[in-house]
């Protein structure tokens, strides 16, 4: 039986003012929807869809936790876990599709 992953991952506005960490088994698919807003809510209002960062799990319920703890860190918390991997905080989501780590 084949693992199937899910994603803990953290967006951002276009002028990093504001995060949201999230969690989902299809990335791109979600990416897609935060894009082209999709599902009302947060990040449709406040125009977040730029993709800073992205862990992937096999367990489904290590990553809902994940995602719950991440959005009870600090804002400094955050930058320090998306300078580790994307340090020029490049939109990792382009054309479509996830830029691999």
């Amino acid at each position: 039986m084949q693992e199937k992953l899910s994603y803990v991952y953290i967006l951002s506005n276009a002028m990093h003012t504001t995060f949201y960490t999230g969690v989902t088994n299809d990335l791109t698919r979600r990416m897609y929807e935060h894009k082209n807003k999709l599902v009302e809510g947060f990040t449709a209002k406040y125009k977040v869809d730029i993709l800073l960062y992205y862990e992937m799990h096999g367990d489904i319920l290590y990553a809902i936790e994940r995602e719950k703890k991440i959005k009870r860190w600090k804002r400094e918390w955050k930058w320090n876990l998306i300078d580790k991997v994307n340090p020029k905080h490049k939109n990792l989501y382009c054309d479509g599709s996830i830029i691999p780590l």
